[in-house]
């Protein structure tokens, strides 16, 4: 619902239904307009939003919560998108000026896995480490990963696991002090660490 006394901002015209793709990954939400010229923030779910800059095809879906302007899922062609003050801002082709901009808040922002930009040696995007086997160097299953949250310093995984028949969740540092190797194909994390630590 728009705010008294201000319209409710209509969608940009030319903006196209799309299926999402198989290998979707959210990456955002756009937060804002930014300027008047259709540019528009977006709060990235990754300290390091390269996914968002690489990515020219953006796909949108509604807020889960609050108003929303849309429904389904729409292809958003992106001009530009760069890091201004710690903050990703972004164009698109079919958004033209701020009403255009605000029409978009709060639609979250999915990019497909494949243009997601190369990971270098010994890198891993969170997402492909979510659901690996953790074991250790003597071969016990520690769980799978279920997640993973950055301490600052470090990240950690939260390797989720049974116990009594009720889940249980232990934290490992994913640091190579603990991590002996990520076998991709293999879908497992191998560590040093023990199930009572």
């Amino acid at each position: 619902m728009a705010a008294p006394g201000r319209p409710a901002a209509a969608l940009p015209a030319g903006l196209e239904p799309a299926e999402l793709p198989a290998d979707a990954i959210e990456v955002g939400r756009i937060a804002d307009a930014w300027g008047i010229k259709g540019w528009f923030k977006v709060l990235s779910h990754s300290a390091d939003p390269e996914a968002l800059y690489s990515s020219k095809r953006w796909y949108l879906q509604p807020a889960e919560k609050g108003a929303k302007t849309f429904s389904g899922t729409l292809l958003l062609k992106i001009r530009e998108a760069k890091d201004h003050s710690g903050t990703v801002v972004a164009s698109a082709q079919e958004v033209e000026d701020r009403n255009a901009a605000e029409a978009l808040r709060g639609a979250r922002v999915f990019v497909p896995r494949s243009s997601f930009p190369t990971a270098g040696t010994d890198e891993y995007y969170w997402v492909d480490l979510i659901g690996l086997a953790v074991v250790n160097r003597e071969g016990v299953e520690l769980g799978t990963v279920r997640e993973l949250i950055s301490t600052g310093p470090q990240t950690v995984l939260v390797i989720g696991y049974e116990a009594d028949g009720k889940p249980q969740e232990r934290m490992v540092p994913f640091v190579s002090a603990y991590v002996d190797g990520v076998d991709m194909a293999g879908k497992r994390i191998t560590v040093d660490w023990q199930p009572d630590y």
